[in-house]
């Protein structure tokens, strides 16, 4: 079977790269292990995917080269989606912070995507797993699969990460790079779950359900959002947002009370309710159930009018600089992406190509490039997959 593009794997980026050159009046074939597309988008923004972010800049992104994202970025941006999502009549929202999600269901994505790729002349073969993948001696590849022997000039590898191996993630795009001589960087789960153990987790215990805005700080990268107390750890947009930032051993630090001047808040309490208990007070800012946790296990709770004018500022450093000692993440399992993957030291900027091997192509979450929780993984799948489809 003649193609000019094969495409591996049947998600966000694949299928932007497979319609993309489809509309080239390329001969495309998608190859999707899985017995649909899209999986990924089914499951993303629970159920309504998060399929952009209005503010997408390059900054929004981790990589071991943080310039290599601009040229597709700039390409390809938020509004050029839109355009195909309004076109579909797909009425969406914004959530917060530019996030866009479908009003109705992600469904409605990855059928429009399958429409696109339709109208294009594209053809999606699902349930269908490559075997070996060779580079024939005049140029191209032949694919051997479960359907059969493909060739084509052009290989597009869209295979994703190790995020979710319930949905089918595996590591098979990051074995076909070595294969074709490149570099992949040590990978790990990003935008996961944190885990605590020993003390550090029974400090917690009888608290999971409880959330509440924090600002999250690891290093130089500092998040404002919600944080969720969990049976293992803590969750939540914040934590799941440092979680790309943090590793074992670096300081993570939470300021538990966002946009408040917890010392002057604390003084002006003494004087206004010098009778109250310190958790009262506190209660009236945090969930109640974790400012008595807060004076069972950390501050003493007597009444405000006994802290001394030394005990208050140091008690408000604590509540803005509060030590989060996590043991580790919850891993793939429960991932939203994977950190690291594909070195893009060998993959051009412009057309996502192979430098070592004509022909060949990497698109989304498969390479180093990261993005922040909010819709911005999804502009890198449309751009990357846009920027490759345009040049296969």
């Amino acid at each position: 079977m003649e193609y000019d593009v094969l495409v591996i794997g049947g998600g966000a980026a694949g299928l932007m790269c497979a319609l993309t050159a489809g509309r080239r009046g390329r001969r495309v074939l998608v190859i999707e292990h899985a017995n649909r597309c899209g999986k990924k988008i089914l499951m993303s923004g629970g159920g309504r995917c998060n399929f952009t972010n209005t503010g997408t800049t390059p900054a929004n992104f981790l990589s071991a080269n943080p310039h290599f994202c601009k040229s597709a970025l700039a390409r390809y941006r938020p509004g050029h989606f839109i355009d195909m999502v309004e076109a579909h009549g797909i009425a969406y929202h914004e959530k917060e912070l530019g996030q866009l999600f479908c009003d109705e269901s992600s469904k409605q994505i990855v059928a429009m995507l399958l429409a696109e790729c339709a109208d294009a002349g594209v053809t999606v073969q699902t349930s269908c797993s490559v075997e070996s993948v060779g580079a024939l001696p005049g140029g191209g590849y032949a694919l051997h699969t479960t359907r059969g022997t493909m060739r084509a000039p052009s290989l597009v590898v869209a295979t994703g990460g190790l995020s979710i191996p319930s949905m089918g993630a595996t590591g098979f795009g990051y074995e076909l790079a070595r294969r074709f001589g490149h570099a992949v960087l040590p990978t790990r789960a990003g935008l996961v779950p944190l885990t605590l153990s020993g003390k550090h987790q029974e400090h917690y215990a009888g608290l999971a359900g409880v959330a509440f805005p924090v600002s999250a700080r690891c290093g130089k990268a500092r998040f404002d959002n919600a944080m969720l107390i969990t049976h293992r750890g803590l969750s939540g947009p914040a934590i799941l947002q440092i979680s790309n930032y943090w590793e074992p051993g670096k300081e993570l630090l939470l300021d538990l009370l966002p946009g408040l001047d917890p010392e002057a808040f604390l003084l002006e309490r003494q004087r206004a309710q010098p009778a109250a208990e310190l958790r009262t007070v506190l209660a009236e800012v945090l969930p109640r159930r974790f400012a008595e946790r807060l004076c069972e296990a950390w501050f003493p709770s007597k009444p405000m009018r006994q802290f001394t004018h030394r005990q208050l500022p140091d008690l408000a450093r604590q509540l803005a600089n509060w030590p989060i000692v996590a043991s580790g993440t919850e891993g793939y399992r429960t991932a939203e992406v994977t950190l690291g993957g594909v070195d893009t030291e060998g993959v051009s900027s412009s057309t996502m190509e192979s430098k070592h091997q004509p022909g060949l192509y990497f698109v989304g979450e498969v390479l180093d490039v990261t993005g922040w929780l909010g819709g911005y993984n999804f502009q890198w799948a449309w751009a990357s997959g846009h920027a490759a489809g345009s040049a296969a």
